[in-house]
């Protein structure tokens, strides 16, 4: 056996012991006739200590010794004179008395710590290495904590585990599938699941009546800081229940996951949004509530015949940013490039600045007298210092949109986002169907499972667009964290879903046949909730990216640079699976 110890275990009562420790060495110092490596595994560091009084020939040794090369060392633990209080193992040392070198190391292309000297890029390109350093380390053990408190957790209500297939059949609703060719069926594709949505359905019609998978999804889309091609959804589905049944329990679960990872105690009922009301507060539906700056709309007080660009909008709506009426033109400035960039989308902005002394200035002082500013200023609840930002749009979300944009970005910029306060709500009464430019045609929201509000199906043959669904999104700091519904589970309810959003009969019972003739024997009321893993782990260790909490990611462009994947097939792959690729030319 290699190790009988661990390098983050020993302290001072182990004085005198005789250990077996073994791991890779962080860094080396020559002092006179000493020399100290420290020694770094999965569990901490300690110091060893050779001395060329006592073991020249290993001394000399351990001053071969270069960073990261694998050695294993015997030695005794011994009170150290210059403790360190930074590590838990600060008090004690081992003097070293066998050195054996397991595997030696080229110079790693960055330095193995917390701080390391490594950019993104060449961290990704050699993710075994950053693996090393604690604070990623740390990430991946945090994850696995929390998956064992979810698999408790679920265990303890009755929920049983189910693997669900990888290779599925392609259902192209939604965002791209991955697909994979079959040698078997030349010419035909299996996809990846995005989720295991109507197979978790099927559970249910299996009389399963409490399901969940630490399942891998996969969607191909745009990536950024909370997206990658492949993911992992703590996916749940439960028989004979409401909407309050299902966030009651994963309410709960939230609540113990917040108690046990970091301490916190979420109140005994979270509160819950209406989507309509999250967009008219916030410009969004998974809003930010570890600050304020809520939307006043403006209407009424600047669409008076005195600003064309006011008189045309659809919108006027507006944020008071605490304490900062002396922003400089400078910063006004760069403000107002911010909405003007192409990822937020506004034309321009209007400011107010309510300075300390009582005097105004605006943007737009030509346009409208002290008195309408005044009347802004009341309807905005802002005070002397405060600083008044305004967006107009022909659209009204859209408008809203680029708001929430400009609110997160001051919330940003005054430090506002604390990544240790967690704010966490539900919002519901989310719209069942959403217009597509792209597709020139209804979308399900959610997804065509999604279950109508009972007291909207009314609408559902002449005003669609006006039905409510029965879906709720677990939001926590501005981040969408997990999602669900109820779940239509009559077939004759189902088709009028499917008529609605375009599929033919003949489409409908293509792509989704099976799930249409399992309810034909007795599908019970169901629904379910599925929560981003990824996500969830990144909010509790206050990361930036979700890759920070996954082992092998993949850049933001979906390769995973390590591997060198994805990549070209050796032309024997293709032929045998009947394939030849012909490359468009753009």
């Amino acid at each position: 056996m290699y190790r009988t110890n661990t390098c983050g275990e020993l302290r001072l009562s182990n004085a005198g012991q005789l250990v077996t420790l073994a791991g890779w060495v962080q860094r080396t110092r020559k002092m006179g006739g000493m020399t100290f490596v420290d020694l770094r595994d999965r569990y901490g560091i300690t110091q060893l200590v050779f001395n060329e009084a006592k073991d020249a020939e290993l001394c000399e040794r351990a001053n071969k010794l270069g960073r990261e090369y694998c050695i294993q060392v015997k030695g005794t633990v011994s009170e150290r004179e210059s403790k360190n209080k930074n590590i838990p193992t600060g008090e004690i040392e081992i003097i070293a008395a066998e050195l054996n070198i397991l595997s030696d190391s080229v110079t790693p292309p960055f330095t193995i710590e917390d701080n390391t000297d490594g950019g993104d890029d060449i961290r990704m390109k050699y993710r075994y290495l950053d693996l090393r350093r604690a604070c990623v380390r740390k990430n991946l053990e945090l994850r696995h904590r929390m998956t064992i408190l979810i698999r408790n957790f679920l265990d303890s209500k009755d929920f049983i585990e189910v693997e669900t297939p990888i290779l599925i059949g392609s259902t192209p609703e939604g965002a791209r599938d991955f697909v994979v060719p079959s040698r078997m069926n030349p010419g035909q594709f299996y996809a990846l699941p995005q989720s295991p949505q109507t197979l978790k359905q099927l559970l249910m019609v299996s009389g399963f009546d409490r399901y969940f998978q630490i399942a891998k999804c996969f969607r191909d889309e745009d990536l950024r800081a909370d997206r990658q091609p492949e993911f992992t959804q703590i996916d749940c589905e439960m028989s004979f229940v409401d909407q309050e049944d299902v966030i009651g329990l994963f309410e709960d679960m939230a609540r113990c996951l917040f108690k046990e990872v970091r301490g916190v105690e979420l109140p005994e009922k979270l509160q819950q949004m209406t989507w309509h009301e999250a967009m008219r507060r916030f410009g969004s539906d998974k809003p930010d509530l570890r600050f304020g700056m809520e939307f006043v709309e403006l209407m009424d007080v600047l669409k008076t015949g005195s600003f064309a660009v006011f008189d045309q909008a659809e919108y006027i709506g507006g944020i008071c940013v605490p304490g900062c009426a002396d922003y400089t033109r400078k910063q006004l400035d760069q403000l107002t490039d911010f909405v003007k960039r192409p990822q937020v989308g506004a034309k321009g902005l209007v400011y107010i600045k309510y300075n300390s002394d009582g005097t105004v200035k605006s943007s737009i002082d030509k346009f409208y007298s002290q008195e309408v500013l005044l009347q802004v200023k009341e309807k905005m609840g802002a005070k002397d210092g405060d600083l008044v930002l305004i967006l107009s749009g022909d659209k009204t979300n859209k408008t809203r949109t680029q708001l929430c944009t400009l609110r997160l970005e001051m919330g940003d910029r005054l430090g506002l986002r604390d990544k240790n306060k967690f704010e966490c709500l539900w919002i519901v009464d989310f719209p069942l169907f959403e217009w597509s430019d792209e597709e020139q045609r209804l979308m399900a929201t959610h997804h065509p499972f999604t279950m109508p509000n009972p007291d909207d199906i009314p609408l559902l043959d002449e005003h669609p667009e006006q039905v409510r669904a029965k879906a709720y999104d677990f939001v926590c700091n501005g981040i969408e964290v997990g999602g669900g519904s109820l779940r239509i589970h009559d077939g004759k309810l189902q088709e009028k879903m499917f008529n609605i959003l375009g599929f033919t009969p003949e489409r409908a019972m293509t792509q989704f046949g099976f799930l249409i003739n399992a309810f034909k024997y007795g599908a019970p009321p169901h629904a379910g909730l599925a929560f981003g893993l990824d996500r969830f782990v990144s909010i509790m260790a206050g990361l930036d990216s979700i890759r920070d909490c996954i082992a092998f990611p993949k850049n933001n462009s979906g390769r995973d640079v390590m591997l060198d994947a994805p990549g070209e097939l050796d032309p024997k792959q293709l032929e045998e699976l009947q394939l030849k690729v012909d490359l468009r030319q753009e």
